[in-house]
């Protein structure tokens, strides 16, 4: 029996998930709420018959679920059958939430960063006793752009999420022209900035690109700040964040529509 944990807030994504193990394992091998719990059950009785049955507890790591009292129950339940070597745990990590030190001991499944395929194929493989590397779409980035609203403006925060990044090189891209947007440095009094018209994409795509770059690393808990704001009535646009990994090299980073939370 596979056990799956997680918090309501997060079915829209989790419910992808089960459904596709569904079909792959059969419903009657998935514990998942939606099918296994019905109206009338008590909550606790129905989290004990299937940690009872439990080979594979899946916990779905979110900031929700983390703050979540009876999805604690859970999977902590889960951690000492673990331990003991009843079940197999697996983390999936659902979001930029911080792993609690206690699942570190456990190999997660990142989901956020690579996506619902690959997640799924390696849960597969365990059940099949696979090796289960895949290389994901998206590639490790040690860098996140964080970008929210101010005011009239946009603030896009570059932060080292886990080690120093000896290179501040950014390109910030947008489909406006030069004279309808502008980008101030907010970290700092120096900075080489230079709009770039027309550059081409690695998909193929052209966008136009503003040059923002320092002569220092960024380090975690020192962002790369910098303000986007519009010359015009038009609100600022903008498409994503290119980090140059070396000279002439530049790779996108994940690009985050909102704040970066102060638990990461």
């Amino acid at each position: 029996m596979i056990f799956i944990s997680h918090n309501h807030r997060d079915k829209p994504i989790v419910e992808q998930f089960a459904l596709r193990l569904r079909d792959i394992v059969g419903q009657d091998k998935v514990f998942y709420d939606s099918w296994s719990m019905q109206p009338g059950d008590g909550l606790i009785d129905k989290m004990n018959e299937g940690l009872a049955v439990c080979k594979l507890f899946l916990f779905f790591v979110s900031k929700n679920s983390l703050q979540s009292d009876m999805v604690k129950l859970e999977w902590q339940n889960a951690v000492m059958k673990h331990a003991s070597g009843d079940i197999k745990l697996i983390p999936i990590k659902l979001d930029d939430c911080l792993m609690p030190p206690i699942l570190l001991q456990s190999l997660y499944i990142d989901l956020f960063g690579k996506g619902l395929e690959v997640s799924l194929r390696q849960i597969v493989d365990v059940l099949e006793g696979k090796n289960t590397y895949s290389k994901g779409p998206q590639e490790f980035s040690n860098l996140r752009a964080y970008c929210y609203a101010e005011g009239n403006s946009f603030i896009v925060e570059v932060h080292a999420e886990h080690f120093l990044e000896p290179i501040s090189s950014f390109l910030y891209l947008t489909n406006l022209e030069e004279n309808e947007i502008s980008f101030t440095y907010k970290s700092g009094n120096m900075c080489n900035a230079g709009f770039n018209k027309n550059i081409t994409l690695a998909n193929g795509d052209m966008c136009n690109a503003q040059l923002m770059a320092a002569e220092k690393g960024t380090v975690p808990g020192f962002p790369f700040v910098v303000e986007v704001s519009a010359k015009s009535e038009k609100r600022p646009i903008l498409n994503g964040v290119l980090h140059e990994k070396k000279q002439g090299e530049w790779m996108p980073i994940p690009f985050i529509p909102s704040r970066r939370s102060s638990g990461i």
